[in-house]
């Protein structure tokens, strides 16, 4: 006689039934916030450059002039049109001038130091809403022609 076996039952594992959607709702917005810190972080940097740049345009605005009420007035101008140009919305601006080189004797080269400061909201950097602001600063030297005429 043979005997029959009963079929097999597969061992349920009732531990384990909707994990995988409670891991998802952990991670999803974890991912998210850093894909936001990610995007942040990149527009912070790029309105850097921009601050850059207008702090370089300003310098060699400044290091053309013969004076230095000459120069201060051309390195606002510049740093103003070069924030505009690229964008950038400062809530205040603030323009530094070192324009001491220009009182250098004929035949030696002197400097032009232009610091620039650009306030920014971050409801301009980051999401529209986003409370506080962020305060970019660069400086740029430019060196003014040694054989240039100068005035005192």
């Amino acid at each position: 006689m043979s005997s029959a076996s009963p079929p097999r039952e597969r061992p349920r594992l009732r531990g384990d039934r909707g994990s995988e959607a409670i891991q998802a709702a952990i991670v999803t917005p974890l991912l998210i916030a850093f894909v936001c810190l990610a995007i942040a972080a990149g527009r912070i940097a790029i309105s850097g450059g921009k601050i850059e740049a207008a702090a370089e345009d300003a310098a060699r605005a400044a290091s053309i002039e013969r004076t230095e009420s000459a120069a201060r007035s051309a390195a606002s101008g510049a740093a103003a049109r070069s924030l505009q140009d690229q964008g950038i919305h400062c809530a205040s601006t603030g323009v530094s001038v070192d324009a001491s080189g220009l009182a250098a004797p004929l035949g030696q080269a002197g400097y032009v130091t232009v610091t620039v400061s650009c306030t920014v909201g971050l409801s301009d950097l980051l999401l529209p809403g986003a409370p506080g602001a962020k305060t970019l600063t660069s400086t740029f030297t430019s060196v003014i022609d040694a054989h240039r005429a100068r005035q005192d």
